[in-house]
């Protein structure tokens, strides 16, 4: 599969994943779809609480899926709003992508388009993992 493509098919997956989100709070719903080395799509989407600080962000939510599943390994990761601008993954699940996922292709997009692609690395330069323990 060409990069472009498998970039649509994980917009598209990242898009419908957006539409079971749960944001009764912030009416901001987010899609992600994490794709395994494997080829393997893992969907997520944001989960609020109440106390906001409970809420779980739809990378996180992909990121917990996949790994609960047995993945080890990814290959790239799309996330979605319905923003005009794109919305790239917060510090924490940057954290979280960069400690599980490694250096992995974001790509962004909204409910129309393919907005922007990064590193994760270019996203998050200078993160907290095992090389400071």
């Amino acid at each position: 599969m060409n990069p472009d493509r498998g970039r649509l098919a994980l917009l598209e997956a990242a898009r419908a994943a957006r539409l079971k989100a749960v944001a009764p709070y912030s009416h901001f719903l987010v899609g992600a779809a994490l794709e395994t080395l494997e080829g393997q799509i893992i969907t997520g989407c944001n989960i609020e609480n109440a106390t906001y600080g409970l809420t779980v962000c739809a990378e996180r939510v992909a990121l917990f899926k996949a790994i609960s599943e047995g993945h080890r390994q990814f290959r790239q990761i799309a996330v979605v709003a319905d923003t005009a601008e794109p919305t790239p993954p917060c510090g924490a699940c940057r954290q979280l992508l960069w400690e599980f996922a490694g250096d992995v292709p974001v790509i962004l997009g909204n409910l129309t388009d393919f907005k922007a692609v990064h590193q994760l690395s270019a996203l998050f330069p200078h993160p907290f993992d095992r090389r400071l323990l």
